[in-house]
């Protein structure tokens, strides 16, 4: 992996620049407009400024890293799809025909797809990164999801994805993820961490019908009752009920607030990932952007476990990161508001009164 652990590499990821964050704040004060009134698009440029140190942040080199895996859970018939379409999907991706695709290209954001536990055989392709661990995770409704070695492991393919990003030039990285199942995992993880019941986090993942989302919550409850989880330990709460992308995910945002980037996290399964990564480094949760609210059930707890308020509500449920590149457009539109705005004493305008 790295030249550091995974715990050196937490002990880097440092508190938000103050005085950054103050400059950034003194300069939106005498931008030409009322104090305050573009909302959140001014706290958004503060905290852009925090996380970057600039004064004037830039995110001109974006890139979505999208990490591909599959579920042994998805056995108990958990899902609409079959664990099949995961491969497929993974080629329509490397091909440019998936909705992240379509979104990257008009947000200016380059595409990363990494396979970190496809079941299938995938074709040799320059624009994927093989990281696989295994060929999906185990059932964790009969046993632990994967070792903790295997968990460590995707907490590192994470780290080493998104350090690579970093050495050809990044700005601003956004989550994404595809993988049969794999809400039935996230939605495990936000019943350890948030402490609500299995049914009031659980949703209908690609669209499974009552029966179907019975037996998911029925299935999770089992799984949670036999492994017991201890939220105090999150590589324990990983290998019993997690996913290898999951995992990566989380490797993704540990390593990208190393580096002072901000993160954009997107959907359930991606906010799943960023919950690991601050229970394994409180310190990390500055450094995360909350793109949307999908209509997953769970997915509002898991934004106010994370202290978060997404910036989009738009009925999403596809994942791939969707909404976190959507979520681009507003980041860009901090910045620019922030560096291109001309001030009341450049525009000759007479400011408020003392």
């Amino acid at each position: 992996m790295t030249a550091l652990s995974i715990t050196e590499l937490c002990d880097q990821i440092r508190p938000l620049d103050e005085a950054a964050m103050a400059a950034a704040q003194a300069r939106q004060d005498i931008l030409t407009k009322p104090q305050g009134s573009l909302g959140r698009l001014e706290a958004l440029s503060i905290q852009l400024a925090g996380i970057t140190g600039q004064v004037l942040p830039t995110v001109d080199r974006k890139a979505v890293i999208v990490l591909t895996g599959d579920h042994g859970i998805a056995a108990e018939g958990v899902s609409a799809y079959p664990s099949e379409v995961t491969t497929q999907m993974v080629v329509n991706l490397l091909r440019g025909g998936a909705a992240i695709s379509v979104l990257a290209r008009q947000a200016g954001a380059r595409v990363v797809i990494a396979d970190v536990g496809v079941a299938g055989d995938l074709p040799e392709h320059p624009d994927l990164l093989n990281r696989k661990i295994a060929p999906g995770t185990a059932n964790f409704a009969q046993g632990p999801a994967m070792t903790r070695e295997q968990a460590t492991r995707s907490l590192e393919a994470g780290v080493e994805i998104v350090m690579d990003q970093v050495s050809q030039g990044l700005d601003l990285v956004a989550t994404g993820e595809m993988g049969i199942g794999n809400t039935t995992p996230a939605s495990a993880i936000t019943a350890v961490y948030t402490g609500l019941p299995v049914d009031q986090v659980t949703g209908r993942g690609t669209g499974v019908d009552d029966a179907g989302l019975a037996l998911k919550i029925g299935t999770i409850g089992r799984a949670l009752a036999i492994h017991q989880p201890d939220p105090s330990d999150p590589l324990g709460v990983l290998s019993a009920v997690g996913g290898f992308e999951i995992g990566a995910i989380a490797g993704v945002c540990l390593g990208a607030a190393a580096h002072r980037l901000p993160i954009l996290v997107d959907g359930f399964i991606s906010a799943a990932g960023a919950l690991v990564a601050a229970a394994l480094c409180p310190n990390v949760k500055p450094y995360l952007i909350a793109s949307h609210l999908s209509v997953e059930r769970g997915h509002t707890a898991l934004w106010q476990t994370l202290g978060l308020k997404p910036l989009l509500d738009m009925g999403l449920r596809l994942g791939e990161g969707t909404g976190a590149v959507l979520a681009m457009h507003l980041v860009e539109a901090a910045c620019c508001i922030l560096s291109e705005m001309a001030t009341f004493e450049d525009a000759g305008i007479s400011g408020p009164q003392d």
